[in-house]
């Protein structure tokens, strides 16, 4: 099973996870970071790379983030792949610990439709 971005990357975006993991499983959207299920190759090295803990194994993804399975598979296929490290999102300090946060997902899409 692979390894699932859950909302807790919304707004903070840190991209340590980018440079540890060995498959280019990363993709990037406007705030947030998420991993492709068919490229991710379960070896968990991004895990401990995240400052914000939000990446999970899918089958131990918490209860209040189970959407998160799904919506990385829907958008790593619309977003581009991340290969290196980019500089965390501005005012990411103030998101750290504050729980789930989909509603303030910005996608692509959206601000094409805008």
């Amino acid at each position: 099973m692979a390894y699932v971005v859950t909302s807790a990357c919304i707004n903070c975006k840190h991209s340590t996870c980018v440079e540890a993991c060995p498959t280019d499983s990363f993709h990037e959207g406007p705030n947030m970071l998420v991993i492709h299920p068919e490229d991710c190759i379960d070896c968990a090295i991004c895990v401990p790379e995240c400052p914000e803990n939000a990446i999970f194994d899918a089958a131990e993804v918490p209860e209040n983030e189970q959407e998160s399975i799904g919506r990385n598979a829907e958008l790593a296929d619309r977003w581009p792949s991340i290969l290196k490290r980019s500089p965390a999102m501005n005012g990411h300090e103030a998101w750290h610990n504050a729980g789930p946060r989909w509603n303030l997902l910005e996608d692509y899409k959206e601000r094409i439709n805008a």
